[in-house]
């Protein structure tokens, strides 16, 4: 056989790559990952697992920074104290899981009294009356995606995305058709919560390097209130005479 008719007989470009398509579309899928049912993934975490439980599959989550978890300490510190004082409910910081849809973890979250039969050992049966989440460029997308919508559909009453990269806070309230409107937003001035009945939070706080003392925020907040009802306790443990 000559040369020209081998080159003549040789496959075609063309050829070779409807061949490599075929390969490729006969190729079999690979097997799917098994699901786990919310109360398995439960039973699976421990309080150290960095994860949440997305339509039956466990989508794990990168540590915070030391940025994120002095935001998240003096968050859940003054919140704590604000919300036992006024007996209002309970603050539960990550990692506790809010069983919507699906299963997510919020940097903090505020049950109401009237809610309270919701809480489950280690998780929220429904909406929380207020989630905080602390963006970080690892969680961003998830945060004002997913989560956010997830949150909405929910029907969690007040969402608060604090951005410290960005140096912008970002607070929502269902409105009458179910859908968040943004009550404010920017890196300062002053919002005050629905949630949380009274209370207000100068949002350059979250700024400040380092982070203001909780005591003197609660105090601005609160007013006499406070500076009375830390009195007493004084007064209790003996520090002041009667």
């Amino acid at each position: 056989m000559s040369a020209v008719s081998m080159l003549e007989q040789a496959p075609t470009i063309e050829a070779w790559r409807q061949r490599l398509i075929e390969i490729i579309l006969a190729a079999p899928e690979p097997p799917a990952k098994p699901k786990m049912t919310y109360e398995e993934f439960l039973a699976w975490a421990d309080e150290d697992t960095l994860a949440e439980w997305v339509d039956g599959e466990v989508i794990m989550t990168s540590p915070a920074s030391d940025r994120h978890q002095d935001l998240a300490r003096f968050l859940t510190a003054g919140l704590s104290d604000y919300v036992e004082a006024h007996d209002l409910g309970i603050i539960r910081p990550a990692p506790f899981q809010v069983k919507l849809e699906r299963g997510r973890e919020p940097d903090l979250l505020f049950l109401a009294q009237a809610h309270l039969a919701r809480l489950k050992p280690n998780y929220v049966d429904g909406p929380p009356d207020l989630v905080v989440e602390i963006i970080s460029p690892e969680s961003a997308t998830r945060d004002r995606g997913e989560k956010f919508y997830e949150y909405e559909t929910g029907g969690v009453p007040e969402c608060w995305l604090i951005d410290p990269l960005r140096r912008r806070a970002e607070f929502y309230r269902l409105g009458e058709f179910g859908l968040y409107e943004p009550i404010f937003s920017g890196r300062e001035g002053v919002f005050r919560s629905e949630a949380l009945p009274g209370f207000w939070l100068r949002v350059e706080w979250l700024w400040e390097d380092p982070l203001p003392a909780v005591d003197d925020v609660l105090l601005e907040i609160g007013g006499d209130a406070y500076a009375r009802r830390w009195i007493e306790r004084l007064r209790q443990g003996g520090f002041l005479d009667t």
